[in-house]
């Protein structure tokens, strides 16, 4: 921008080098300065993002800042210097400034003949224009709503490193352990043998397999299991720029091949992601025994391994311990025991009792009165005898009957409460896929699991993360919003002027929802990363304009000032836009798969900035105008108010007042009360289709409209009948 003006008045106003480059420095100093602090505070809001994902991007912001000071003293302290050299080489002209010449011979023309006419064509029709404005950015924001454009909050890239784990049940045997890993072995040969007659290739780099233990991540509901009747296989895969397909459809098809052992009782397979997000698939069951838990668990993975994109489903609750269930028979009801106490004097005579404590030097110690050893055999059960509230003794084994189960030996509780976590992977390879099987289980198979079974359920792992990254983005954007508020409010010396400016806010996501609309890439959080870099960047070229736009009013009429500001700005806001859109242009291209979680970023800044100086030149100097026509509505109402004549000022305020009060009774009652008057929907006749928020605006407007216009033709009669008594 500095660079620009000075040479705009070395060539233009005849201004020696060294003079237009200290004049040149002087003049930006401050929409400069502005633009980069807005842009500064944009990034800083990235600050607020916290935890781990605010680890991951914490470098961005840091760096950003870091390198916009430096750029900031170096144009106001080395670059005068250099451009008053380089503007008295450029006064002598050379043969290889030919096509340099012939392109500012070029600009100028279509700058003078083309843009100057448009920009007076912008300003006539300045409402429909922002119409037009408002037409694009809903037709994009349409392209989200229906879902053409996808939301995928950390898609981390792939590793190519396949895991895949098994655990048999309790009575399995070695032998069964070593036949399930031979069975995964043999499905990941034919499946690669498959892969290398469909793709050329073999897909393995290598692959091992374990038995007495699980690879990493592992098996979470394992508990103590017996380390032989654990065992998986580790595949290594290829580059994933050496093959079509991503390690999550090799995944899916190895789960499609290997037979599951009778005896098996966890089978998973999971492709590795890098980056710091969780399970993509994560639910927390409660508020139930833990029995019905686990049985809702169990639905919910059954319903989830339906789905070929759902790998490594488990749950951190696994059947390892042999339970024997005791009930009072009807005769041990009759002989009066009753079931606690009956479980307590169990647990006494297993466990031992404490009778009696005593001090031992600064510690204390107890008395335990415990069975020996030798009694507590397998035929404990029929050898004990209970006695009764009636004196006598009888065999547990008259008084009980026995039921023998499968059950747990660690229940997880959080907060007190039994809680059972089943985890997941979904793949992204098609973003609209995953999106569809997230909404299904949050709308469809979620609730239908907890009517049957009872429970309730939380979405945890990346949806938890989400939900805090949404809510540190939502208050780092509105820190950020108020920063760059005040900073223009100072700059301009204005409260309503910043308006003006960051009204070319919102359309940023034109270009932002297009740009991932065309490389058919799901929004993210480093969208949400780019948007809030993009909101500091993005009215750098309004700042400029609007200057120089109140720069020229000083002079002339505002109309003609912003035609002039406009044109002549023209110049150093293609130069701003282009040269930061031409150097993020060739990350778009970048085919490294590591690099690709970082693609929405770029987008959103080459797309939406890009888009962004076209809009902003169509809407700056329409909203400034728009300015220009609002202060003369308020200011005649000001003085309308304040008239020296009684009835003009009297007609005024009613006219106020009831507008007033027609917007109270109308839009105020449904923002209180959610549904129009009652007196007025009786007569909302072809409005009645419509929604309350809607017809009552609908109403407002009509009425606001008819009570003006008989409010101005009734101030009109009555002031041309007080000239005429005034005349006779």
């Amino acid at each position: 921008v500095v660079g620009e003006h000075a040479d705009h008045r070395a060539r233009n106003l005849g201004e020696a080098p060294v003079v237009a480059a200290e004049t040149a420095a002087r003049r930006m100093a401050m929409p400069v300065f502005a633009a980069t602090l807005t842009t500064i505070i944009a990034f800083m809001a990235l600050v607020v993002v916290g935890g781990r994902f605010g680890d991951l991007i914490r470098d961005i912001p840091f760096t950003v800042i870091v390198v916009l000071a430096a750029s900031l003293v170096e144009c106001f302290l080395i670059l005068p210097n250099h451009m008053a050299h380089a503007l008295a080489h450029s006064g002598t002209q050379h043969w290889y400034d030919w096509p340099s010449r012939q392109v500012n011979r070029g600009f100028t023309w279509v700058r003078d003949r083309l843009f100057r006419p448009f920009i007076a064509g912008v300003i006539a029709a300045r409402y429909v224009v922002l119409a037009g404005v408002v037409v694009v950015l809903a037709s994009q924001m349409a392209l989200w709503v229906r879902g053409d454009v996808n939301w995928r909050f950390f898609n981390a890239p792939e590793r190519g490193y396949v895991t895949g784990n098994f655990a048999m049940i309790e009575g399995a045997s070695r032998a069964d352990s070593l036949e399930m890993m031979r069975e995964m072995q043999r499905a990941a040969e034919e499946l690669a043998a498959e892969y290398e007659r469909e793709h050329g290739r073999n897909p393995i780099a290598y692959a091992t397999t374990v038995v007495g233990g699980t690879n990493w991540p592992g098996l979470r509901g394992i508990g103590d299991r017996d380390a032989d009747l654990l065992g998986g296989i580790s595949i290594e895969l290829i580059d994933a720029e050496e093959r079509p397909y991503s390690s999550f459809a090799f995944v899916a098809d190895m789960q499609k091949r290997v037979e599951q052992h009778p005896l098996a009782e966890v089978v998973t397979f999971r492709g590795q992601r890098s980056g710091p997000g969780g399970d993509s698939l994560s639910v927390r069951l409660f508020g139930a025994e833990t029995g019905t838990l686990k049985q809702a668990s169990l639905a919910l993975q059954d319903t989830l391994l339906r789905y070929p994109e759902v790998s490594g489903v488990e749950d951190n609750l696994a059947y390892d311990k042999q339970e024997l269930i005791l009930d009072l028979t009807p005769q041990g009801q009759a002989l009066g025991f009753k079931i606690d106490d009956l479980g307590r004097s169990l647990r006494h005579r297993l466990g031992g009792i404490e009778a009696a404590t005593y001090p031992d030097g600064p510690r204390s110690a107890e008395i335990r009165v415990e069975l020996p050893e030798d009694e507590l055999t397998a035929d404990f059960l029929e050898r004990t005898q209970m006695r009764a509230p009636s004196g006598i003794y009888v065999p547990l084994a008259d008084i009980v009957s026995v039921e023998r189960r499968t059950g747990f030996s660690t229940v997880r509780r959080e907060n007190g409460v039994r809680v059972v976590s089943v985890s997941g992977d979904i793949s992204e390879d098609d973003p609209a896929r995953a999106t569809e099987i997230e909404n299904t289980l949050r709308n469809d198979i979620l609730p239908s699991i907890a009517a049957v079974h009872q429970v309730e359920w939380h979405r945890a792992g990346q949806a938890e993360q989400e939900s805090t990254f949404r809510n540190d983005a939502l208050t780092g954007f509105i820190l950020c919003m108020t920063g760059i508020y005040l900073v223009l409010a100072w700059v301009f010396a204005s409260w309503s002027r910043p308006a003006v400016v960051m009204a070319i806010i919102p359309f940023g996501l034109v270009g932002t929802i297009y740009g991932h609309w065309v490389w058919d890439v799901p929004l993210s959080m480093f969208t949400v990363v780019g948007l809030l870099g993009m909101t500091g960047i993005i009215i750098n070229d309004s700042i400029v304009l609007i200057t120089v736009i109140d720069d020229y009013a000083e002079e002339r009429g505002l109309i003609p000032s912003i035609i002039d500001g406009t044109a002549d700005r023209l110049r150093p806001v293609l130069l701003t836009t282009l040269t930061t859109v031409l150097g993020l242009a060739p990350l778009l291209y970048e085919q490294s798969q590591q690099a690709q979680f970082l693609k929405p970023t770029v987008i959103t800044l080459v797309y939406g900035l890009g888009f962004g100086m076209f809009l902003g030149l169509l809407l700056v100097p329409a909203m400034v105008a728009m300015q220009q026509d609002l202060g003369a509505r308020l200011t005649g109402l000001r003085r309308g108010l304040g008239h020296r004549h009684r009835g003009m000022r009297v007609s005024v305020r009613i006219a106020a007042a009831g507008c007033a009060v027609w917007l109270a009774t109308t839009v105020g009652h449904v923002l209180v009360t959610g549904d129009l008057l009652p007196a007025l929907a009786g007569y909302s006749g072809p409005l009645s289709s419509l929604t309350p928020g809607r017809a009552a605006f609908a109403m407002f407007a009509g009425g606001a409209a008819i009570w003006l216009i008989a409010m101005q033709i009734g101030t009109g009669v009555i002031l041309r009948l007080g000239r005429r008594s005034a005349r006779s």
